[in-house]
Order: structure tokens, then sequence, then C-alpha cells
């Protein structure tokens, strides 16, 4: 204790003689003369933000409330350099503005006023096209907010073309703000037309008549001018028409039952005629074609062209609520924004008019009016849709997109008598859909391949042709296989993989060498192929998704037989990823190969057939829907009944 006593006197004997020191210091600096300098304390460098196109929420007088980057702020308001206080200007609310906002309070605002609304006719990331404005172009700092609902941020691929549903601010020419401001139900859907056979969407010339009287719209936006045809009169444009003033011009019927043929186009009908206006739009490479017509009356060319129309009623009903919630998902979301276009008419999408319409899908049509298929959390169902089932179905992970493990509504289950009268039983008429899922034990080799090779005759397609098939390449052709893998690589090169250094890698396959050994390493839901190796020695190749899987094993020669024992030869792409595969040897190489599987298409979501064996079995179409879209709910987008 003493020796800390002593330690702490002297630290506070030193600390006398530093102060003594400074004070003798300064008294020796006064008697020379010297003047003490004064201690300046450092300037303040205020902290300035500016915050480009925000949404101010609400604005009082002591602050306002902004929205950015899809989160509110709220800042009072600030005092500028000169010591001014701000004047709150409550007028600010509910618009688009620059702020600048100095040591955390608001010192500038700048509203950006000057709004514009339009039907939209096209958009992509450097300019909106507004009808009677013309195009736009988007300031590099543009934002978008959609104020309905919920606010949150937005971007030109969430606009609702062929609508005025949005605010567009406007400075100096450019387009700074985005406000989607409402959501209605929409009645028209823009269809762009693809060339003959579908193979383009560009058309070189364009050649239309019309059953009715019709006229031409053309010409500068605010000098458009009409020009009107007789029923029957016929009317060729190309690039280098006298209409194209402009880059669009309209062909509109005089009367609302007038249809449009397209004598330059052709599908398996023949000659395509289309209700509704066409609307054609030049640009660098040839003439899009864009069909704007009632989403019914879309859907009466679109359901007989996806599902016969021999089938029964409820099936078809079926069809048409898929369809239609298919195309209203797309007119939420456009699948070619550049051309103000929804959709296109092929299976990219959904095949429209390539065959003539019947009385039964229409009515099917008129029976389901406006009705479409809701989730649980309120947005609109993936209606994934395929021929055959093979007795079970798939989950969306097969297409291995990052937005597939949130489509819980779609599981694999089988597709059998007892498993739907439990389903309905469960349902009581509304509700989900408890059933068996058997996707988790199918993933397993042994028990998939019992599986496939048995036929259970509870299953409802069971007596289809595709239900079972086998497939027989006796000798593979390594050229054809590989330039099928390098097309898929190209394609996506994450579902195409390499075995280097002790794993698989996304590489460029440069050759196949012989083919030691080729085998299904793992399965999906419902036992769907999801990854297949090809083995060449040392090497190996992983092919990944049904899809892909189905375009390597396809040698496009090869037959596909039949439950019935038919034969279908020269396909691009095996009927289904449910199948197992055996090799033949020679000299220690796969020689060729046989599969066994069953079913036609993806497997996700309704099966078509086995809707149709379910309506046949006496159920309705909301069971038919309810089963393969779990716990889902069918409405009225226009609130009718």
């Amino acid at each position: 204790m003493q020796i800390k006593a002593f330690v702490c006197l002297l630290g506070f004997l030193l600390l006398v003689l530093l102060l003594i020191g400074r004070l003798i210091a300064l008294l020796i600096s006064r008697g020379d003369g010297e003047e003490i300098p004064e201690l300046t304390p450092e300037p303040h460098v205020p902290v300035v933000e500016t915050f480009a196109n925000v949404w101010i929420m609400e604005a009082d007088q002591e602050g306002i409330l902004i929205f950015r980057d899809g989160a509110s702020e709220r800042y009072p308001w600030g005092t500028r350099e000169d010591g001014t206080k701000v004047t709150p200007d409550v007028s600010v609310r509910e618009q688009v503005a620059d702020i600048v906002v100095t040591d955390g309070g608001i010192t500038a605002v700048s509203a950006k006023r000057e709004k514009i609304n339009g039907k939209i006719l096209s958009a992509d990331d450097t300019g909106i096209e507004v009808e009677g404005y013309g195009r736009l172009p988007l300031a590099a700092d543009c934002k978008g907010y959609r104020l309905f609902d919920t606010l949150k941020m937005c971007t030109v691929n969430d606009l609702c073309f062929g609508y005025s549903f949005t605010d567009l601010c406007v400075e100096q020419g450019e387009i700074c703000g985005i406000l989607m401001v409402q959501e209605d139900a929409m009645e028209y859907i823009r269809v762009l037309l693809k060339t003959s056979n579908y193979e383009g969407i560009f058309h070189e010339e364009v050649v239309l008549t019309c059953d009715a009287g019709y006229h031409v719209l053309y010409g500068d936006y605010g000098h458009v001018q009409q020009e009107s045809h007789s029923a029957g009169d016929t009317l060729t444009v190309d690039r280098n028409s006298e209409y194209f003033v402009s880059d669009r011009i309209q062909i509109v019927p005089d009367v609302l039952t007038g249809q449009i043929a397209l004598e330059s186009c052709s599908r398996s009908q023949g000659t395509p005629a289309y209700r509704g206006q066409m609307e054609l739009l030049r640009t660098e490479e040839g003439i899009v074609v864009i069909n704007e017509v009632l989403l019914e009356e879309y859907l009466y060319s679109v359901v007989p062209s996806e599902m016969p129309a021999r089938y029964p009623a409820e099936a078809l009903k079926a069809q048409a609520i898929c369809a239609r919630t298919y195309a209203y998902g797309r007119m939420m979301h456009a699948g070619y924004p550049q051309y103000g276009a929804h959709l296109d008419d092929s299976t990219s999408f959904q095949v429209y008019n390539n065959i003539l319409e019947q009385e039964s899908t229409t009515t099917a049509v008129k029976d389901t009016y406006g009705a479409l298929l809701f989730t649980q959390d309120r947005g609109l169902a993936e209606t994934y849709y395929y021929s055959t089932s093979c007795g079970v179905g798939s989950d969306a992970n097969v297409w291995k997109t990052q937005n597939a493990p949130k489509l819980t509504y779609l599981r694999a289950k089988p597709l059998n008598k007892t498993a739907m009268t439990k389903a309905v039983a469960a349902l009581g008429g509304e509700g989900g859909t408890p059933v068996e899922n058997k996707g988790e034990e199918l993933r397993d080799e042994e028990a998939f391949a019992a599986f496939i090779r048995a036929k259970n005759p509870d299953d409802f397609e069971v007596e289809e042709n595709w239900y079972r098939w086998t497939y027989q390449v006796e000798e593979i052709d390594k050229a054809q296989m590989l330039e099928t893998l390098q097309q898929r690589y190209e394609a996506n090169n994450k579902l195409v993989l390499t075995w280097k250094d002790g794993e698989y890698v996304s590489a460029p396959i440069e050759g196949l060498s012989d083919i030691t050994d080729m085998y299904i390493e793992k399965r999906g839901s419902g036992g769907v192929a999801d990854e297949l190796v090809i083995q060449t020695g040392t090497e190996k190749i992983k092919v990944i998704s049904e899809h892909y899987i189905r375009a390597v094993l396809s040698d496009g020669e090869s037959s596909v037989v039949l439950q019935d024992g038919s034969k279908i030869a020269g396909m691009n792409l095996l009927p289904s990823g449910f199948f197992v595969i055996t090799t033949s040897i020679k000299n220690g190489n796969v020689l060729g190969y046989n599969l066994y599987g069953g079913g036609f298409g993806h497997g996700v979501g309704m099966s078509q057939n086995g809707a149709r064996d379910m309506a046949e079995s006496g159920y309705s179409a909301m069971d038919i829907l309810l089963y393969f879209y779990e716990n889902c709910a069918i409405e009225n987008i226009y609130g009718r009944s």
C-alpha cells in the first residue's frame, strides 16, 4: 500500500511541475511582447446528401416522409448554411422530387410536377412510347413507384401495355419518374403474330384484308390521318410503305365483329383471321404485327389450339381457366415490352389461332368468363400444363429457375382415382388437396424403376398411348450427341458441366470420346430424370434438368414406341423425363441404350389427358384445378359470377 501511495504522489508532483513549466513559458512570452495565439475551433463541414427522384409520401410542418430504394425515411426541415430555417412546404406531398439533406435535415426540395398520361405502347431500358406523345427517353436516374396496394419500387417491366394506368413525370423532355397509379381489370391483350410456320417475328411484307369495312390510321402524333377501305379490300404494307409516316400503323374494322385476315401468313387452319384490330410496327429488322383483341375472344382461338375440342366440357373449362390465368400473367408482365406485346402466338407462350374456333371450346370460355386461378398469397398461379402423365407428376424445380422453389402449390402427386377421391372428399368443395406426395419416394432409383415398369390400373391415364413408351438407340451417334451438348452448353452453361480436378465445373466441351458409362445420377420429385452422367474413360459430363436430358438422349432418328405398338420417329426431344435407362456394352464401351418411360411433357401442373379422364369420371373443372394446383382458389377478375 505504501508503494502505491508513493507512486500516486510522484505522479501528482509530476503533473504540478508540468503546469508550473507552462505558466513560466507564458510569462516569458508575455515579457517578450509576443501575443499569445488564441485556439480557434475547426470549421464545421456540413454533411450534404442529394437524393434524386424520390417519392414524397407525406409532408407536414415538422418534415417529410420519403420512399426511396424500397424503404421509407423521415427527415425534419433543416437549416441552410447561412443559418436560415427552411420554410416547410406541404405541397410537395405525393410528388416525385429531388431533395437535399444537410446534416440530417431537408434544405432543398425540387418537385417534378410536370406529368403526362396515355396508353403505354412500348418500353425498354432507354425509353417509353406513349400514345399521343411518341417515344420519350428515360432519364439516367429515373425511378419507378407502384402506388396502389402496397407501395413498392417498379420498372418498365411492370408497365401494363395498351393501358393508361401509369403517370409519367417529365423533366427537360426525359421521363424521370414512373407512377403506377392503379391496377384495374384488363380486358384487352396484345399478341405478337409470328411469320408463317412461326419462324420469326419480323415480317418482310404484310398483306391483309377484312370481312367488313375498315380504316387505316397512320401519321405522326397529333397529325393522325385516316383512310377508309371497303370489305374485301386488300392492303399491302412493307417497310417502305407510304403509310409509315411514323413507325406505327393501325388497322381497325368498322364493326366490333369484323375479322382481319392475314393473307401473308399461314397456319395449320390455312389463312388465319383475327378478331380485334391490327397494329404494324416498323423496325430495322422488319415489320412487327400485333393483334389487340379482347382477352375472352383471344381465348376462343387459344383453347382449341391447346386442347382437343372433343374433350369433355369440364376439362375444356379447366383448360380455359388455365389459359386465361397464364395470359393475364403476361398482361401484367409483358413478354415483348420493346414492341408493346404481351406474348406471341407460338408454343413459346400459348398457341393462338392455329386451329379454327370451335363451339365447344368457345362455350367453355364463356362459361368461365373472367375466371382466374389465384394462390394463397393472392398472386396469379403459374398454370403450367402438359399432355399426359405416367401416373405421377413433378414440381417446378425441373426447370432450375430461381423462382421454382416458391411455387409450392405445384407438387408431385399420384394421378389415380383413389387419390382423387380422397382429395375431393377432403376439399369439401373448397380448400386444399391433402393427398399423398409420391415425390420423395420416387427419387430413389429402384423405387422409380419399379413404378415406371408397372402399370397401375387405378391411374386415370393408364389407357393413354403415351402412358408408357420405349425408346431404343442401337448405336450412339457421338457427333450428333456432341453437337447437342455444345448447343445446350451455349444456351445455359450452368446445366452442362464437366468433371475436372475432383469437381464438376462449367467448361466448353471440345470433343466426345468413347462412352464407357451413362446413367441417371439424380432424380427429381416424382422420379423425373434430373442429372444425367455421361462417362468417357476418366472424364465425365453432367447434364442437368429434364429438358436438357431429353434433348441429349434423343438422336432425332430413332422411334418412340407407344403402348399400342405404334411408332413415332424424328423427335428432337424425348416424350418426357420419366424413364429408366439401360445400356448395351461392346468392348467396354456403350454402344447404344434403351429407355423405358412414360408420359408426354414436362410433368408440372395439369395433365391435359388426366383432366379429360377426370372429367369423364364426373369431376368438375374446380375439382380438377384444385387437385393439380394445390391450395389455390378460382376468382373472377371482372367481379362477375
